[in-house]
């Protein structure tokens, strides 16, 4: 008896805890269309994750979290994470290629993340 309430007590916690490897919703609020629109700012976080300029709060963060979150598709993003990485992704390829492709050099120099995301629901509409 003991036995199956222990089981279904980390059943029932496993289940319904948030899990705690979920990116930080501290910066949700920062305003990605006024990044993106702004080729200063813009230009300060490719700086940041290219190692070639100081970094913001939020850059830094970013910086942290975006080779994990590449390697394993995005799993600890919330949706908003998700949405505002599309976003990003479709601008800054299709309009920013100054920035695009030493970030491709850098984090992904065998192209092995760009065939894997390619034909994926995550760049569904970016003709990558």
């Amino acid at each position: 008896m003991f036995k199956v309430l222990a089981v279904l007590c980390i059943f029932v916690v496993v289940t319904l805890a948030k899990p705690a490897d979920e990116y930080t919703d501290k910066y949700d609020g920062v305003n990605i269309d006024e990044i993106l629109n702004n080729k200063r700012l813009l230009q300060g976080y490719c700086n940041c994750l290219l190692d070639k300029g100081p970094c913001s709060p939020d850059g830094a963060e970013l910086k942290r979290v975006l080779p994990e979150a590449i390697e394993n598709n995005c799993e600890k993003c919330s949706e908003k994470h998700k949405n505002a990485a599309r976003k990003v992704l479709k601008h800054v390829y299709e309009k920013e290629k100054d920035c695009w492709d030493p970030l491709e050099k850098k984090y992904d120099p065998k192209g092995d993340y760009k065939k894997r995301y390619k034909d994926s629901e995550f760049a569904e509409g970016i003709n990558l």
